[in-house]
């Protein structure tokens, strides 16, 4: 549910399956779910059918689709909560049922595949083993486990029912112990893990930029403004786009707001702040004089005049910012 572009991440998500005529979606949940089906509740969704699966704890990545496998007759793809990606589907599972494969994993390129699970294939694409994070001189290779997959239904027989168990360590090896067909999809379309704040920082970025699409809200011009109703923007004020600007929000005398930049509904930017490559979330303060340069600031954050964040770094996400 973090805000990306002042819409929640998993927003941007579902209009990307519905983009491939995904009809139903069942979300594993476990952490505050009445906050999802909350939001998710009116016509949010995109017009696609939300099946809740529930855990009463964390079951892993494999337990979480176990849990939910009374929904699951016939292929179906899982996507990591926290991936943000241009790979495209169709092309995916043509593949996936050519193969006649039980699973197929999605790959990814990376530099330094060493903070990451390496995954071999041979010339035809079977996925031969799974390497854990391995030294930068060891690396056989640089494909790592996209976290996005295509599976048949019976392969969950092999997870544990009510247990913890993951894709990476438990059932993908268990399927090549067995002989199963697994294969490799490599893609080279945009593809991260949002789940660091520099990272979350960059998604942002690469939106507003247009490096990265979501279905969910097009593509920005270069210097592109957007700004939703309400808002208050004093006659003297500097934006160099692309910037979004949530309803509501009150910008002072001499601000200067330098794109790519996110201000969350009801913000309230006194005079001469400067805020540039940074994301706000709802309700944020900031007094004048200060200045916030590639962070992000929380919730009802209230940052003081002699204030200066910089560097990529979560900023008031404290209780206190909630």
């Amino acid at each position: 549910m973090i805000p990306v572009l002042n819409r929640p991440f998993l927003e941007h998500i579902i209009a990307y399956l519905k983009n491939y005529q995904v009809e139903e979606i069942v979300l594993a949940v476990s952490y505050l779910p009445e906050v999802i089906q909350q939001y998710f509740s009116g016509d949010t969704s995109c017009g696609v059918r939300l099946t809740y699966a529930v855990e009463s704890s964390p079951l892993g990545t494999a337990g979480a689709v176990k849990n939910a496998e009374r929904y699951l007759d016939s292929t179906f793809i899982v996507l990591n909560g926290d991936i943000f990606t241009g790979l495209n589907l169709a092309d995916m599972l043509a593949l996936h049922r050519q193969k006649r494969a039980k699973a197929t994993i999605s790959l990814t390129w990376v530099d330094n595949p060493s903070a990451f699970g390496v995954v071999e294939t041979d010339s035809e694409g079977r996925v031969l083993r799974f390497v854990e994070k391995p030294p930068p001189d060891q690396a056989t290779s640089h494909w790592i486990n996209a976290g996005i997959y295509i599976l048949e239904p019976d392969v969950l027989k092999h997870v544990p029912a009510d247990s913890f168990h993951m894709f990476e360590r438990g059932l993908f090896p268990r399927l090549l112990e067995l002989g199963e067909p697994v294969y490799g999809y490599p893609f080279n379309d945009y593809w991260l893990d949002m789940g660091m704040a520099d990272k979350y920082l960059q998604l942002s970025s690469d939106l507003l930029q247009s490096v990265a699409r979501s279905a969910l809200i097009g593509d920005f011009g270069r210097d592109e403004v957007r700004c939703d109703r309400g808002v208050s923007i004093h006659r003297s004020v500097v934006i160099v786009g692309p910037v979004v600007i949530g309803g509501g929000c009150q910008i002072g005398q001499g601000v200067r707001i330098i794109g790519p930049a996110v201000l969350g509904p009801d913000c309230r930017i006194a005079g001469a702040a400067r805020i540039e490559r940074a994301v706000l979330w709802r309700g944020v303060e900031v007094a004048a004089g200060a200045v916030l340069d590639g962070c992000v600031a929380g919730n009802d954050a209230r940052i003081d005049g002699n204030n200066q964040a910089v560097s990529g770094f979560c900023l008031d996400l404290s209780e206190k910012a909630r």
